[in-house]
């Protein structure tokens, strides 16, 4: 059986190993990280996710000739972001992206939002990921994405689709909502928190019901031909994986259309469930 990985996975789980629930030392994970990047799956992973509060340790890790390639995750807010993409030893430590809630819950994402695109626009080859909150202010901050982005600002959108609150977790409609939103004004988006397994399932120690990455792959690719709202929210909250995993393997050799991908604390789980369902090591060419 074929050890490659197809396209449509290509960069689709970003290392965020230091982040909840992993939790792993920054020593431990940058090693792992290297290991991923050079195992026989290392097309499915993207970058270290590194918290802006960290690059110090970081620093003192990655030594000249090193290099390690990055997504800065603005841990430390909006406004010191750009100190913190100037603290990074660039000739070793590469940022390729940066991801910054640009507002809490309830909060209007439009301050944020300014702040980050003027950052963006001086980091032409830094890319951008503006984590919204699925709340009030959402459609205008992704309106303002979409004309930055058209504008020639490499700029994206983020959300956060689990959590360690149940009103964390938005549900298939309103995840559907979102992505048909994107879908309509061109805009790619990323994912993060919550997606641990292929299929939607419900975690037997929480009770808290999370999205399958698969279910947001297969929504998100029938979203790309037009689906509605209604079809995109039935696939993300189907547990019948035969229903995903076609989707996946007749589009094999494409690009993912929208969905950049998401952060795992864990890059072998989702790579153990697309082995487990046959989408990876599964014969693809």
């Amino acid at each position: 059986m074929s050890m490659q990985v197809p396209r449509i996975f290509t960069g689709l789980v970003d290392d965020a190993a230091v982040f909840p629930p992993g939790n792993a030392d920054l020593p431990d994970a940058i090693t792992a990280h290297r290991g991923h990047r050079t195992a026989w799956y290392a097309d499915l992973v993207g970058p270290f996710l590194l918290p802006a509060s960290e690059i110090g340790a970081a620093r003192r890790l990655v030594g000249p000739g090193d290099e390690l390639e990055i997504g800065l995750i603005g841990d430390t807010g909006v406004a010191a972001l750009p100190a913190a993409v100037e603290a990074l030893p660039t000739d070793r430590i590469r940022p390729r992206q940066v991801e910054v809630a640009v507002a809490k819950r309830g909060e209007d994402p439009q301050p944020g939002l300014r702040a980050l695109l003027t950052a963006l626009a001086g980091w032409p080859k830094i890319s951008g990921y503006a984590e919204v909150p699925l709340t009030w202010g959402l459609l205008a901050a992704l309106d303002g994405l979409a004309e930055a982005r058209a504008g020639g600002i490499d700029v994206a959108a983020k959300f956060r689709t689990g959590g360690l609150a149940a009103e964390l977790f938005p549900t298939p409609v309103e995840l559907a909502a979102v992505i048909c939103a994107c879908r309509d004004r061109a805009l790619p988006f990323k994912l993060t928190a919550g997606l641990h397994h292929a299929i939607r399932d419900t975690d037997p120690e929480t009770g808290f019901t999370h999205h399958g990455f698969l279910n947001v792959l297969a929504a998100t690719i029938i979203a790309a031909e037009g689906a509605e709202v209604a079809e995109v929210a039935e696939l993300l909250a189907t547990t019948d994986a035969a229903r995903l995993i076609e989707p996946a393997r007749t589009r094999g050799g494409a690009d993912r259309p929208l969905w950049v991908g998401f952060g795992s604390c864990s890059i072998t789980d989702p790579l153990t469930d697309l082995v487990r369902l046959g989408l990876i090591n599964g014969g693809f060419a």
